[in-house]
């Protein structure tokens, strides 16, 4: 069984003259990155490896969750490798980068942008509880958490052969959604 879980980079700020893949994150992002990295350590949803959009603001979200992640598996690091194909990816792109991981590799995070997380986790998602699916339907938010569960090997990953364990945002753990 291999788990997949998605993080959409949490709140980021819009100052002018950043490009977008400059932009930093905002106060609000700076508060919920860490909230949702505590329930990943309670949850105990530790990945093997991290794969980060190289954008800034998906950047920050991982420096703010890879450290209680590490404290809450008793270790020192995440490994973490930066993935510029993340970056705004299409849903095909992501397909790509994800069936190329290696299959020592049982659980990978992945901290990337929307639409894409939200497109993927309808795609991979052939069954789970019905109203995270329409929830998730309606908006994915900032710093908002899909965990898949799949059969199978990362190279074999298709449509609908996974199931959604959980979509979580913010809000639902007493902070801020955008």
């Amino acid at each position: 069984m291999r788990r997949l879980i998605l993080l959409r980079h949490a709140k980021s700020d819009w100052p002018d003259g950043v490009a977008d893949h400059d932009r930093p994150l905002a106060t609000r992002g700076r508060k919920a990155a860490p909230l949702m990295a505590d329930y990943m350590a309670a949850e105990k949803l530790i990945p093997d490896l991290a794969l980060v959009s190289s954008a800034r603001r998906t950047q920050g979200t991982w420096a703010l969750v890879a450290p209680v992640l590490a404290s809450g598996a008793h270790i020192s690091a995440i490994p973490m490798k930066t993935e510029p194909r993340i970056y705004e990816a299409r849903v095909e792109i992501l397909l790509t980068v994800l069936r190329g991981i290696a299959d020592d590799v049982k659980t990978l995070l992945v901290v990337g942008h929307n639409p894409g997380m939200a497109e993927l986790t309808l795609l991979l998602s052939g069954g789970g509880d019905s109203q995270q699916i329409t929830d998730l339907q309606r908006k994915f938010p900032t710093a908002a958490l899909s965990v898949i569960d799949f059969p199978g090997r990362w190279a074999e990953l298709a449509p609908f052969k996974g199931r959604l364990d959980r979509f979580v945002t913010p809000k639902s753990l007493g902070g801020e959604d955008d």
